[in-house]
């Protein structure tokens, strides 16, 4: 089959490699589409080193079971599916308890986080765990199946961890792709006034027009807190940093006034930020933080696609067959860019 495998940062070559057999309790899916996430061009770039190689990437994958393996019981050859990058056991103690993203016995297919990388989806065919896959509905494309996991993502963090209500007025800082999402899972939520907040043009446009921003505000404008006031002159019932850099979570600490909800979602390095304690007592707020990936935050994420409620394929912006691999890096570096979609036809 063909994949793109990385052989050491800067270094990603088309080839030909063996096309994999399942084993028990796994599925050989023929990929159709996979989002390119920034830790795929990360790793890429060898912007994130912790890779091991050789290491074929692509973790947000959709396809059609191509064979399934021993033991396998709720899918068969033709059935269009839904991949989730992230296995599990589903016996330790945190897989008991929902948690399974944070399993002692994890594996991901062409992602990180876990030592267990296994081949991903910028190939023809992947193999993965019966437990990671999920029915694709018949009225979801491909494209928009690719990015369950994303969608989950913001699920999970808005919905689940930050448990927005109806009503509420939300601020979101970063509408890259994953900003967008949770805009649009806001909205979906029953959002009141649904604020952007970001450094570039385009982003602040897709805002409006893709995620269903009330308003918008240039991160680099000013007086971000007073101007996000003007609007919402009792302050915001939630704020979510989606951004990354350190500024985004200090301008969310910023943002807050009594029982505001936060959630850091974005950042991922290992930067510091103060609070005052006496302040954040009395403001009584509540703090959260999500990543990764759930089966129930995949199913819900389906949910919200085949209802019709949100369409994640609205904030691709680029796509790319397999055999253009090394246009989809480029476009990756491009800053006028969402989400960047790897099919192969």
């Amino acid at each position: 089959m063909l994949a793109a495998v990385l052989h050491d940062f800067n270094d990603l070559v088309l080839e030909e490699v063996p096309t994999p057999e399942p084993g028990d309790g796994e599925v050989l899916v023929r990929i159709r589409s996979c989002g390119f996430c920034a830790t795929d061009y990360k790793a890429i770039k060898g912007i994130r080193r912790n890779v091991t190689f050789p290491l074929i990437p692509g973790h947000e994958p959709s396809g059609v079971v191509a064979a399934v393996g021993r033991g396998v019981r709720h899918f068969k050859e033709g059935d269009e599916v839904i991949c989730q990058p992230s296995g599990y056991c589903g016996v330790c103690r945190y897989c008991r308890e929902g948690n399974t993203h944070y399993c002692e016995h994890a594996y991901t297919t062409g992602g990180d986080g876990p030592e267990n990388v296994r081949p991903g989806a910028f190939a023809e065919y992947m193999v993965t765990g019966e437990e990671c896959l999920f029915h694709k509905p018949e009225n979801i494309s491909f494209d928009a199946a690719a990015l369950t996991e994303p969608l989950s993502g913001a699920w999970k963090g808005v919905v689940q961890k930050s448990e927005i209500r109806v009503g509420d007025d939300v601020v979101v800082i970063g509408t890259g792709g994953i900003g967008l999402l949770c805009l649009m899972v806001a909205k979906a939520a029953g959002a009141g006034r649904l604020i952007a907040v970001d450094a570039s043009a385009y982003a602040r446009n897709n805002a409006r027009t893709i995620g269903g921003a009330t308003h918008v505000i240039d991160a680099l404008s000013g007086d971000v807190t007073r101007q996000v006031y003007d609007i919402i002159p009792d302050g915001p019932d939630l704020v979510i940093e989606a951004a990354g850099p350190i500024a985004a979570v200090k301008q969310m600490v910023d943002l807050r006034r009594r029982g505001t909800k936060w959630n850091v979602f974005g950042i991922t390095t290992h930067e510091k930020f103060e609070l005052d304690g006496g302040h954040t007592h009395f403001l009584e707020g509540r703090m959260d933080a999500s990543f990764g990936t759930t089966p129930l935050a995949m199913q819900n994420a389906v949910k919200l696609m085949e209802r019709g409620l949100v369409d994640p394929s609205l904030i691709v912006s680029h796509r790319f067959p397999l055999e253009k691999i090394h246009d989809a890096v480029a476009a990756m570096g491009e800053k006028e860019r969402n989400k960047v979609i790897v099919y192969v036809p």
